[in-house]
């Protein structure tokens, strides 16, 4: 009889749970069990650890073998399995000592030669594991790179279960013939999940250094100045408009404005993206804000997270610390956009499945873009707009009341000018000039921030800012006004207040005043008060 045990982890959305494998040989009939939850393809793994063994010079045990995932409780699903079973299986055989591999955290699929496949989620595993203790893992060689990335851990990359054996018995280990150069390599569709990205148009690193840039946007001072407050305190963003006015330009233009992420922000996107196996290959960390524009068809399961089985990452935690892009925001479905409130305000979304429940991070900058109506020339004199106003009532309603109240800027995109479109107006800023002013006003809120859990002004709770940190007598005069009147809510106030402080921030005053609050709110109901131009109608 013989018994031994590795560990592998199992993930449930973008968190970990470190599983023990345990193989145990007994005398009889030659039969492999497996048991502890597994989905399809690892019970599939008895065939490609069987096949893998042999191939790889071992011989297969004529036993009663049964392998066990513990805890039994917790669902486990996918290809990464393979190597911890193996290992396991030739501990039990005494091919391998049991006790070099007790506290070994083995993540990888092998194919039937021998060869171990890079799987999805090797970030998110190795952060499990070393939050639990562990402090060795063995990972696919093209993946090690990505399993460096968490500090503390010992990371060993190998080729094929020839190599980790001769690593494990301190035999010589046997060269593995790379693939000749120019040849595709294969064993890489491991980390890609197919059309991941397609349907959500995410894009990553757009505009640090090679993305579009912001002085090509003619004219639009007022949705330019919106739009670097916006990058500055993280606050969302409605720019309406009729067609062609340039929504979709700004938006695209809006990551380019954004500051680089940190080192834990940039741990946070990577894990969703390689649980999502959008990671791109050579690529270990993300090191720039997001950009998800999903197609207005997009389904709920597909912007909030789901699928059969257990939930997978939607549009939102794709976008998380990044922007998330609804061009033709009324055609998406009401359904799938109220879906959007609840990550909006907690900066996570909870998917409940009969599989499991997962919360997944989505912290992101939202930006919506709609027309005016159906044909999108109703704000346009003489245009000619056929659209009754019954057509025009319902098409602006399909963007929700508490959905447009989370939102705390909102800017009307005017028709380009002649002038503006031939360069014979002001030109606007480049995307350089307005991320130094970006990352100018982010430090000084980081630094008013610091000690507390919130980095950004739309993080922080309105009690905190009516208490802790207070504007300047009288500011708030005009707002509290128009509350009395109806016209903000309680959370309309609060981001009143959150948009004010970034004002601030960006002109380096220390706390806001009147001018800052009627900007604050001259962008957050749409409603001309004069206070772009008060603030000097500066186009970022």
């Amino acid at each position: 009889m013989g018994f031994a045990r590795a560990c592998s982890v199992a993930l449930v959305g973008v968190e970990g749970v470190v599983v023990e494998v345990q193989a145990d040989l007994e005398p009889g009939v030659a039969a492999f069990a497996l048991v502890g939850l597994p989905d399809k393809s690892l019970v599939e793994s008895r065939d490609r650890v069987r096949a893998a063994v042999v191939n790889s010079g071992g011989e297969w045990p004529q036993k009663k073998l049964t392998v066990g995932l513990s805890p039994a409780s917790v669902p486990k699903s996918g290809s990464g399995f393979d190597l911890a079973v193996a290992v396991a299986i030739l501990g039990a055989a005494e091919r391998i000592d049991p006790r070099e591999i007790a506290d070994l955290v083995l993540i990888g699929e092998l194919g039937l030669d021998g060869r171990v496949r890079p799987v999805r989620g090797i970030l998110p595993a190795v952060l499990a594991a070393a939050e639990a203790g562990y402090r060795q893992v063995v990972v696919p060689e093209q993946t090690a790179g990505e399993a460096s990335l968490v500090p503390g851990i010992s990371v060993l990359g190998v080729r094929s279960l020839r190599q980790l054996i001769a690593v494990l018995t301190g035999e010589p280990v046997p060269e593995e013939a790379a693939p000749a150069e120019g040849r595709p390599d294969s064993i890489l569709a491991g980390l890609m999940m197919p059309g991941a990205g397609a349907g959500t148009g995410l894009a990553s690193g757009a505009g640090h250094g090679s993305g579009p840039e912001l002085a090509d946007v003619a004219g639009q001072a007022a949705a330019r100045k919106a739009l670097e407050v916006a990058a500055t305190g993280g606050h969302h963003l409605l720019l309406h408009g009729p067609p062609g006015a340039g929504k979709t330009m700004l938006a695209e233009r809006l990551p380019g404005i954004l500051p680089t992420l940190t080192r834990r922000e940039s741990l946070e996107v990577t894990a969703v993206h390689s649980v999502a196996g959008i990671l791109p290959p050579g690529e270990p960390l993300v090191r720039t804000p997001p950009y998800c524009a999903p197609h207005h068809s997009a389904t709920m399961q597909s912007l909030v997270g789901g699928g059969n089985g257990l939930p997978r990452p939607g549009a939102v935690s794709l976008a998380h610390r990044g922007v998330l892009f609804l061009d033709e925001a009324p055609e998406f479905s009401v359904r799938a956009l109220d879906a959007l409130r609840q990550p909006l305000e907690s900066g996570h979304v909870v998917v409940a499945r009969s599989a499991a429940v997962v919360r997944l991070p989505a912290r992101f900058l939202m930006v919506l873009a709609a027309n005016p109506c159906p044909c999108g020339r109703h704000t346009l004199t003489g245009a000619g707009c056929e659209c009754p106003p019954s057509a025009v009532r319902r098409y602006q309603a399909r963007l929700s009341g508490p959905l447009l109240d989370r939102v705390d800027l909102r800017v009307e995109v005017e028709p380009v000018r002649r002038s503006d479109l031939m360069g014979q107006g002001d030109a606007g800023e480049s995307t350089a000039a307005v991320a130094d002013r970006v990352r100018e006003g982010r430090e000084r809120a980081t630094a008013r921030l610091i000690g507390t859990p919130w980095t950004t002004n739309s993080e922080v709770p309105g009690h905190e800012l009516r208490t802790r940190w207070t504007v300047a007598p009288g500011a708030l005069a005009v707002a509290e006004r128009d509350m009395e009147r109806g016209l903000l809510t309680a959370r309309g106030l609060d981001r009143v207040l959150r948009v004010a402080w970034t004002v601030a921030d960006l002109a380096g005053r220390d706390r806001p005043g009147a001018p800052d609050v009627g900007l604050a709110l001259q962008l957050r109901t749409g409603v001309d008060r004069g206070a772009l131009a008060a603030s000097g109608g500066r186009a970022g």
